[in-house]
């Protein structure tokens, strides 16, 4: 893939570092040159001194066939007008920005755009280690859904994986054991000790508890 980065701070060096290592045609895109030394020496991308909300300068970057443009400084406002560009002049397939006021999450949705908010993923990342050690809300983008894990005891030893499920409630889409992760087919036998890994809704969430007596 060609991937336009805008902001070469610690997520947007991690990501296209990790993008470059992967393979990917990646552009990044800082007013600060000297942001360009958290790449280090195996990053093998194209850098580009300038404003990511600058079209001339979007234009230089190659942002004509990229197939998906992040936006990931440090102001909402350039991630706002730079991933609007992106999208709405320039039509690319994919555009992600960064928002750090959760209450401008709504106006980035508004206009039709992915976002990641740091603010509101951490947020539900400590209140899920605070009231619900076993459940996480965070990995999934949405109210509705969550990750429960259940640890295998008991009676639940032994048994396949279709007779855990609970249709439209609970889902087990991975069994964590110590040295492998297995994605389970239905007749798949459950272990001591494994830990399962399911999709939960989350208006079913006590119910799942009580069932698996969390």
């Amino acid at each position: 893939m060609y991937v336009i980065i805008v902001g070469c701070g610690r997520v947007g060096s991690e990501l296209a570092k990790l993008l470059s290592a992967e393979g990917h045609n990646v552009v990044i895109i800082d007013k600060n040159p000297a942001s360009f030394e958290r790449l280090g020496g195996a990053f093998n991308g194209i850098t580009v001194i300038g404003n990511g909300f600058s079209l001339n300068l979007l234009r230089q970057a190659g942002i004509e066939k990229a197939d998906a443009f992040c936006a990931v400084t440090n102001g909402d406002n350039t991630n706002l007008v730079s991933a609007q560009a992106a999208k709405k002049i320039f039509n690319v397939p994919k555009v992600i920005a960064r928002v750090y006021d959760p209450q401008r999450a709504h106006i980035y949705k508004a206009l039709g755009l992915d976002i990641i908010s740091g603010t509101i993923l951490f947020a539900a990342m400590l209140r899920d280690k605070i009231i619900e050690s076993r459940f996480s809300s965070y990995l999934i983008e949405t109210k509705d859904l969550g990750v429960l894990e259940i640890e295998v005891k008991g009676d639940l030893a032994g048994k396949a994986i279709k007779d855990i499920n609970i249709p439209g409630e609970f889902l087990v889409v991975a069994i964590r054991r110590p040295r492998e992760i297995i994605l389970p087919q239905s007749e798949t036998l459950v272990k001591e000790k494994d830990i399962l890994m399911g999709a939960v809704k989350v208006e079913s969430l006590k119910k799942i508890k009580q069932k698996f007596n969390l």
